[in-house]
């Protein structure tokens, strides 16, 4: 009976980390979509929904430290409880940089755009293929698949360096345009960050599967 209940903590534990991760991803997704619509009340959904992600990551913290203190996981099951507790750190980032992207649009939201949204958007598709595609990887305990996926954070690195420069050209070219490509290149160097974030979900997926500590990027 004892193990049953053990067995149930670790699945729920399991859950909570791909329902918060799922929860990151629509965060990212709304906080650009929110931003190229200028979409204030969508804007503040992703703000509130920043309560929702830290709220969990609480829960499946606390999951993980009884077990460790009550139960003693051996091998694979304590890997798996390590590699969860760096996971729910870099959800909850995630959360914060979809969080900061809003307060953005926000801002920003009475201004049009220096030019239309294309590469921005796109960094955001990447960054949520990313997170999906780690936890997946998690889910299935995968380490290839989470090699694989933390290679597309060099799409993501190469799209921000491409934005970035052609957000000074504009800011060079006419100053009065300074203040919102200003906004713009904080939006995609936290995309930036975020791809950043779920290569290191990879990482911790390969921990898990494998009993390795790689640097993937």
């Amino acid at each position: 009976m004892a193990r049953e209940q053990y067995h149930r903590e670790l699945n729920k534990v399991k859950d909570g980390t791909l329902r918060m991760g799922e929860l990151a991803k629509i965060a990212v997704r709304d906080s650009v979509v929110a931003l190229k619509e200028r979409n204030v009340k969508l804007a503040e959904k992703v703000i509130a929904m920043d309560k929702d992600i830290d709220s969990l990551e609480h829960q499946i913290e606390d999951s993980c430290l009884a077990l460790l203190a009550l139960q003693q996981p051996m091998a694979r099951d304590l890997r798996m409880i390590a590699a969860v507790l760096r996971i729910i750190i870099d959800l909850e980032r995630i959360g914060d940089l979809a969080l900061e992207i809003a307060v953005i649009t926000k801002a920003t939201a009475r201004e049009p755009h220096i030019k239309p949204l294309v590469d921005i958007p796109r960094m955001s598709s990447i960054c949520q293929e990313m997170i999906e595609g780690a936890m997946r990887a998690f889910e299935t305990c995968d380490a290839e698949l989470a090699r694989r996926i933390a290679r597309r954070d060099d799409e993501v690195d190469a799209l921000f360096d491409q934005i970035r420069r052609e957000l000074i050209t504009y800011m060079i070219e006419d100053p009065k345009k300074i203040t919102n490509a200003s906004h713009l290149t904080f939006v995609a160097r936290y995309l930036e960050r975020i791809g950043d974030h779920a290569n290191n979900l990879c990482e911790s997926t390969v921990f898990m599967a494998a009993g390795e500590r790689v640097e993937l990027n």
